[in-house]
């Protein structure tokens, strides 16, 4: 089915294959023209194919976002074209390995891709947004943001960055009529893992989601509002209950003296 309303254009990174592709299949039926952002040129058109049957625009844009240059090129478009509505930053990459046995170059390859392009492309967009007093922004993090024994500590850190931010931005631009949601998928059967260094096949199938499971609930929990949504879980009352505990820290984060425990223990070993 082909819709005749547009919502707007809906930019995507990482969208040639996997989780984004299927965002591209699912924002074009809700009404979105698109702008396909990926490394690879030729998948990018081979998606871009895909999508002629629904009605809206496509374009494409090759781009490495873990070069400054290309950064620069997307983080443009994001700042001069009005007709955007929704920034998808999907785009990362990810690591199995522990911190001895890793690649320095690597790991700051993927803090280049997960944190600095994502940021960069989101403050990029905000102004537009809150200017125009609406807009979405979806950050694709992970659930080992809540779960960093997991795999490699540098990739955790680095989705625990994009949860953080994504809630931060909630504080600042809800007024502002600006939508965010950060989206924690677990392990989805893309190829993402195999690049990871531990291909799903060798995974338990009972924790391997699908990216068309993925991206339709992560949708859903969208248009229930939710600022964090994470697929997997069973009861929402586990997220509230973790967020509660961690909002009820917040009065003492910071006091003028330091707890009793510290300074009583100083006393005691003196």
């Amino acid at each position: 089915m082909t819709s005749q309303t547009t919502k707007g254009t809906a930019l995507i990174t990482g969208a040639s294959s996997g989780i984004g592709a299927i965002y591209a299949d699912r924002l074009a039926e809700q009404g979105y023209d698109l702008i396909l952002v990926a490394r690879d040129a030729d998948g990018l058109k081979a998606k871009a194919n895909t999508l002629v049957g629904t009605g809206r625009a496509v374009r494409t844009l090759a781009a490495d976002l873990t070069k400054a240059a290309d950064i620069a090129e997307v983080a443009a478009i994001l700042c001069d074209d009005e007709t955007i509505t929704l920034l998808l930053n999907n785009a990362g990459i990810g690591a199995t390995a522990p911190l001895l046995d890793s690649n320095i170059d690597a790991l700051e390859a993927m803090i280049d891709l997960n944190v600095t392009a994502l940021t960069r492309l989101t403050h990029a967009v905000v102004p537009s947004f809150a200017r125009r007093g609406r807009g979405t922004i979806i950050n694709v993090s992970s659930v080992t943001a809540l779960a960093p024994e997991l795999f490699n500590g540098v990739y955790a850190a680095s989705k625990a960055y994009v949860l953080t931010l994504t809630q931060a931005l909630h504080h600042e631009l809800a007024e502002k009529g600006v939508r965010v949601q950060a989206v924690l998928p677990g392990v989805t059967s893309t190829t993402f893992w195999a690049t990871a260094g531990l291909p799903v096949s060798n995974l338990p199938t009972s924790i391997v989601m699908t990216p068309d499971q993925l991206v339709d609930a992560a949708l859903a929990g969208l248009a229930q509002g939710e600022l964090v949504t994470i697929p997997s879980l069973p009861d929402v009352g586990d997220w509230a209950a973790f967020e509660g505990a961690r909002k009820a820290l917040a009065p003492n984060l910071s006091k003028s003296a330091p707890a009793a425990r510290y300074t009583e223990s100083v006393a005691l070993e003196a």
